[in-house]
C-alpha cells in the first residue's frame, strides 16, 4: 500500500507543473497527475483516490479553475490550494467561496508551497470534524487566519480527513486508512498506532488523540489501548484479540466496549 499523501496538480503553464511536481514528489508526496484545464482534471479526480488539490485559476478550456473546482467537488470535497497570479478583489471573493485552505500567488517558492500544503491538511481536518452553522466563516488563510479552532488542533501531530488519518512525520503527513488500524496503545504522552503493516508514534496522550479523532470505532478497552472494532478477532471478559494481539479488557471499560455488540 502507497502511504503517501496523493495530490492533483491542476496548471496550464507545463514547465511550472514540471517544478511542483518535483517539489512535491522530493518532499515524499506522491503526483497523481496533472491536468492543464478542468475537463481532464475531472477525469483524474474520478480515477484516483486524490487527498490533495494545488489548483491555477487561468487555466485552458471552458472552465477556469475556481469552476474546476466547483465540479470536482460535487463529487468530493478534498483540501485545496490555489496557486495563481491573480489577486484582484472579484477573484478572491470567488475562489472564498470553494473555501480554499491557502491562496499562493505567484511567484513563490518551495517553502511557501511546504507550508501550504501542511495547513491546508490541518485546516480542512479542523473544517471536517467541527463544522460550523455557516460554512462561509471557515474560509482559510486568504490574509487572515479566521479559524476557530484551537491552536494545537491546527498543529497538531495527527489529524483525520474523512476515512483517513494523517500522521505528522518531519515536515509532512502520512496517510494511514482508519480501516488499517488495529489498536492505539499509550504510554504516557506518546501513542502508538499500530496497523496491519507499521507502527506510528505519535506525541499525543490516547485520550486527547480520541478526542482529536472522533472515530467511533476506536473504542477504549484500558487506560493504555483503544481497539478499532472491525479489526477484532474474538474477545472474553478481560481480553480482545486482534491479528493475534491480546489487549486487555479493563473494568472500567467493559461496559462501554460491550455496549458495541449488542444482544440479539
Amino acid at each position: 500500500m502507497d502511504d503517501r499523501i496523493s495530490i492533483l496538480i491542476v496548471e496550464d503553464e507545463a514547465i511550472l507543473a514540471m517544478v511542483v511536481c518535483d517539489l512535491l514528489e522530493a518532499d515524499g508526496y506522491c503526483v497523481v497527475g496533472t491536468a492543464n484545464n478542468g475537463r481532464k482534471a475531472l477525469d483524474l479526480f474520478r480515477q484516483n483516490p486524490v487527498d490533495l488539490i494545488l489548483c491555477d485559476i487561468t487555466i485552458k478550456g471552458d472552465w477556469d479553475g475556481i469552476e474546476t473546482i466547483t465540479q470536482l467537488f460535487k463529487l468530493r470535497q478534498v483540501p485545496l490550494i490555489y496557486l495563481t497570479a491573480l489577486s484582484d478583489r472579484a477573484t478572491i471573493l470567488r475562489a472564498k467561496e470553494t473555501l480554499p485552505a491557502a491562496y499562493i500567488t505567484k511567484p513563490f517558492d518551495a517553502g511557501q508551497l511546504r507550508i501550504a500544503v501542511e495547513m491546508a491538511l490541518n485546516s480542512f481536518s479542523v473544517r471536517v470534524l467541527a463544522p460550523v452553522s455557516n460554512p462561509a466563516t471557515k474560509v482559510i488563510r486568504l490574509n487572515t487566519d479566521p479559524l476557530p479552532a484551537d491552536k494545537d488542533q491546527r498543529t497538531g501531530p495527527i489529524l483525520r480527513v474523512n476515512d483517513a488519518l494523517f500522521v505528522k512525520q518531519n515536515y509532512q503527513f502520512v496517510k494511514v486508512p482508519l480501516s488499517d488500524v488495529l489498536y492505539l496503545e499509550a504510554d504516557d504522552i506518546y501513542t502508538t498506532i499500530v496497523t496491519t503493516g507499521k507502527k506510528h508514534v505519535v506525541r499525543l496522550s490516547l485520550g486527547n488523540m480520541l478526542e482529536r479523532l472522533r472515530a467511533s470505532r476506536l473504542v477504549r478497552t484500558h487506560r493504555s489501548y483503544a481497539v478499532n472494532l472491525d479489526q477484532i478477532d474474538s474477545f472474553s471478559e478481560h481480553e480482545a484479540v486482534i491479528s493475534g494481539h491480546s489487549v486487555p479488557l479493563g473494568r472500567n471499560y467493559k461496559d462501554d466496549f460491550l455496549r458495541h455488540f449488542p444482544v440479539c
